[in-house]
């Protein structure tokens, strides 16, 4: 048999935080441990937000933590024609349409104009994207996919999806409910977020996913498309709490400098970074460890099922030299 495929999935929107890094140390440590193999996968389609050179710094940064893999990097943007094959399958198949509705028009259906996604924007990943109402859904559309330059949105089926997430336990979702039809192409022509990973994961044989519970939900529409696009086996999941600042929000800027770049260059060892992760996860450590120490030590149901909160004080812990 095959042995077991996970991936280590960044994005070059920005360089990598304590919170990305906890991700994916956690994730990797996982499939080190337990003799998974490992994709690289740099997820370069989010448009204006990629900046020039994030994919190396964040190669380089992940190096620099301790991290190895099998194979990659593979960068998303080098083939579109995957995705587009997927869609051609969505359309055939009646589970996709064209959408050219204007933010207004969506605005005023869906009730919610502080989050309804700008015309072309893709939205399409958890918090970014209002509910799409199934009352603005053509009654017929046409089974090509012959528009790459439009909007395009899963006609998303009723009813719940039920899986059991690794770390979050047994989930129940209705994504009809939660979220109406999203989308899956953009404007830009380019594929959304959710077709994206649902495509890449089969292709590249994942069968475990190790990412943050902000992306839960997402969960519930990835498997709709799996199933829509006939790819099986789905892969198991894992959520993580996420790191949040001291005020229970999600790290960011407005909480000071959190970047592996910020501590590199001010001359924090790798060794304590690790550290302060494995502590987040844990594992009783007073100083250093090394990346192969944290992967052999990690035990997965050590690790808390709260929010991990990132203090001042860990940012001073990180900059000594004891």
């Amino acid at each position: 048999m095959s042995p077991p495929v996970t991936r280590l999935a960044p994005s070059p929107t920005g360089a990598l935080h304590l919170g990305n890094a906890r991700t994916f140390l956690v994730n990797w440590a996982m499939a080190r441990r337990s003799g998974w193999r490992i994709v690289l996968r740099i997820e370069d389609l989010d448009g204006p937000r990629v900046k020039p050179g994030a994919i190396e710094g964040v190669i380089s940064t992940l190096r620099w933590l301790g991290m190895d893999w099998d194979e990659g990097p593979i960068v998303q943007s080098a083939d579109l024609s995957p995705y587009e094959d997927a869609m051609r399958a969505l359309a055939r198949g009646a589970m996709a349409y064209p959408c050219e509705l204007t933010r207004g028009q969506i605005e005023a259906a869906a009730s919610a104009p502080h989050e309804a996604p700008a015309e072309g924007e893709d939205r399409s990943a958890p918090g970014q994207e209002s509910r799409f109402p199934s009352s603005l859904r053509p009654a017929l559309w046409a089974r090509g996919f012959d528009r790459l330059d439009t909007n395009w949105r899963f006609a998303t089926p009723g009813g719940e999806v039920s899986f059991v997430d690794g770390f979050a336990g047994a989930q129940r979702r209705s994504p009809a409910e939660s979220i109406g039809d999203f989308v899956v192409w953009t404007k830009r022509g380019q594929p959304a977020y959710q077709l994206a990973v649902v495509v890449d994961d089969h292709r590249q044989g994942v069968t475990h996913v190790v990412r943050g519970d902000d992306l839960l939900d997402s969960a519930a529409r990835q498997l709709l498309l799996h199933r829509a696009l006939g790819l099986a086996p789905e892969p198991a999941y894992f959520h993580l709490p996420l790191v949040v600042g001291p005020d229970g929000r999600r790290l960011a800027k407005r909480h000071g400098d959190t970047r592996i770049d910020r501590f590199r260059a001010e001359g924090a060892a790798p060794e304590r970074v690790v550290a302060i992760i494995a502590r987040w996860c844990g594992l009783g450590v007073a100083g250093r460890m090394s990346g192969a120490e944290f992967a052999a030590r990690l035990e997965p149901a050590s690790i808390p099922r709260r929010p991990i909160v990132c203090t001042p004080e860990d940012h001073a812990w990180l900059l000594r030299d004891d």
